[in-house]
């Protein structure tokens, strides 16, 4: 997904820029970068972070980087933060999200035979390199961030260091967040807001969706106001966010426990130990086990020193090295034991048929999975959330092309269908598990606690826009 902050301070940014964008190092699989402007200019360093810390990666180049405005930006591919010379002046961008037509976007530009963009691998286009050209095609910032926004399918929020300010600019259906925050000669913009604690930020402002503000050291101001459609991604708060990150005003820990208790509340199995899936099953696992009074329990601890996340590394055969390594197993609390695990999410089940395998390999007598959300039945078109390159790499796809049902997904989305259920048996089946169930969406919606039509629950129902929002579909 990637993530990205941006700092103007009446004096020098630098340590909160670093510290605030490693913050979003949780978000990122290849690259970080920093840039930072001063009376003489740009400075600007970008890393490959594919197997290394972002903080270890930039330590050394701190000493080079000096000035009072700055943008760091942790991404999932593309070369970022880039400076660019344009007609409204010289300016360095950064952006996260996902653009689905930014082929057609592309072609679009080409026909104006006059704008060439810079190679990347497989000739694929930079898509921070095509939002600069769609923003200059503006006569003032403001006016070419409104266009970009636009034009753009999928998501595309964006922070634009210029001579004296940031611009900050959702995302035009709020797909991700951004949140603006504030202490005494400083204001800072950040996707993540546990970066803001540590800094001593207090949150000012959620921006809302397609909003533009321009952002000082002394304050900020809205050059456009938000929509009022809004599509933010309920994922966020299931897996992707930090525990410690409020998303228009509500916390992930606090909602991921509020999961928790509704798969509690849902559910009649007699177990002897709830677990999460470390890490970010962890608060749901936490809710679920208040809710049911049954006793919460680690029998697998992560080995964090040396491996990094899972879903990081390129090829398969590594992210499931990476993930059985990184978990280390407690026999003394899964032999002779009933285990009920919380997990955020089944994706492609390849690695948690491995973790399931091994804790009846130590003792385990049953298995119990409860997912915090419902099957993941599509790919996301907004967010570049997975590293599968198919839709049928999901379990849930899996399964239901083994049920030849790929003409009835609507139908399988439905908690009550006898499709459900038979997906979810045929996906417990191969995992191995004792009983599988899902977190029903409505539960879900609740423990998030936005309306439902504020709401991006594609992947799981494979519709754009909701029953009582159908405006928003793109």
């Amino acid at each position: 997904m990637g993530g990205l902050y941006g700092v103007a301070s009446k004096d020098d940014c630098v340590a909160d820029l670093f510290y605030g964008t490693d913050y979003h190092s949780h978000l990122g699989t290849r690259r970080g970068g920093l840039v930072v402007k001063n009376g003489h200019g740009f400075t600007r360093f970008i890393k490959d972070i594919t197997n290394t810390q972002f903080r270890s990666k930039f330590e050394d180049d701190l000493a080079s980087l000096r000035g009072p405005l700055g943008l760091g930006v942790i991404s999932d591919y593309e070369d970022q933060p880039l400076i660019i010379g344009s007609h409204l002046g010289t300016y360095a961008l950064v952006t996260v999200g996902r653009i689905e037509n930014l082929d057609a976007l592309a072609a679009e530009v080409f026909s104006q035979h006059s704008t060439h963009f810079s190679e990347m691998s497989g000739d694929a286009v930079n898509p921070t390199e095509l939002v600069a050209t769609l923003i200059n095609q503006g006569s003032s910032f403001e006016e070419g961030i409104a266009h970009a926004q636009e034009v753009i399918k999928g998501s595309c929020s964006l922070l634009l260091l210029a001579n004296d300010c940031i611009y900050a600019a959702r995302d035009r259906l709020g797909r991700t967040p951004l949140v603006i925050g504030g202490k005494p000669g400083a204001h800072a913009v950040t996707l993540e807001t546990c970066a803001f604690a540590n800094l001593d930020y207090e949150i000012q402002e959620y921006i809302g969706p397609g909003q533009i503000v321009r952002v000082k050291p002394d304050g900020f101001e809205t050059l456009r106001p938000a929509g009022e459609m809004m599509q933010i991604c309920a994922f966020l708060w299931v897996y992707y966010g930090y525990p410690a990150s409020d998303y228009e005003n509500i916390n992930v820990e606090a909602a991921r426990n509020r999961c928790g208790a509704a798969l509690a509340k849902a559910d009649d199995c007699t177990i002897d130990t709830v677990a999460g899936v470390p890490d970010s099953g962890t608060g749901h696992a936490i809710g679920y086990a208040n809710e049911a009074g049954v006793p919460y329990r680690r029998p697998f601890v992560k080995y964090t020193p040396t491996w990094p996340r899972s879903f990081m590394p390129q090829e398969q055969r590594v992210r499931d090295l990476v993930a059985r390594m990184k978990l280390i197993p407690i026999r003394e609390l899964i032999r002779g034991k009933r285990l009920l695990f919380c997990e955020d999410s089944i994706v492609r089940g390849t690695q948690l048929k491995d973790t399931i395998q091994r804790l009846y390999d130590y003792g385990a007598l049953e298995v119990h999975m409860r997912p915090a959300c419902p099957p993941l039945i599509h790919g996301c078109k907004f967010l570049n959330f997975s590293r599968s390159k198919s839709e049928l790499d999901l379990a849930a796809r899996k399964a239901i092309k083994e049920l030849n049902g790929e003409e009835h997904l609507a139908e399988f989305a439905d908690n009550d269908s006898e499709r459900h259920h038979a997906m979810v048996d045929r996906i417990r089946q191969r995992l191995g598990l004792t009983s599988l169930k899902y977190q029903r969406l409505d539960d879900l919606v609740a423990a998030i606690g936005l309306p439902r039509e504020k709401l991006c629950t594609y992947c799981w129902t494979g519709t754009e826009s909701c029953k009582t929002c159908k405006s928003c579909k793109q």
